[in-house]
């Protein structure tokens, strides 16, 4: 994996993260929402994939970011109730 890519998915998964504090609310710090993002592009891919939707926004970066959007949304939630 090259360095862009990682700065990419770095940057998709801050944007989603701090997406999910906004949508959720609780706010974070920039670690916390980058690694909140991250984990949740992998739960809302699997989401995605699992139930058959399609993200089709426009932009492949605005799809992937949406979907980090959603599995952060997730994350956060069932982090709350574990907690």
């Amino acid at each position: 994996m090259s360095a862009k890519s990682i700065i990419i998915w770095c940057l998709i998964g801050l944007v989603a993260g701090w997406l999910a504090s906004v949508l959720v609310g609780g706010g974070g710090g920039l670690i916390r929402n980058m690694i909140t993002g991250l984990l949740g592009a992998f739960v809302g891919g699997f989401l995605i994939q699992a139930t058959g939707l399609r993200v089709n926004i426009g932009h492949p970066m605005v799809n992937e970011i949406v979907v980090a959007a959603i599995g952060a949304v997730v994350v956060v939630l069932l982090a709350r109730l574990i907690a």
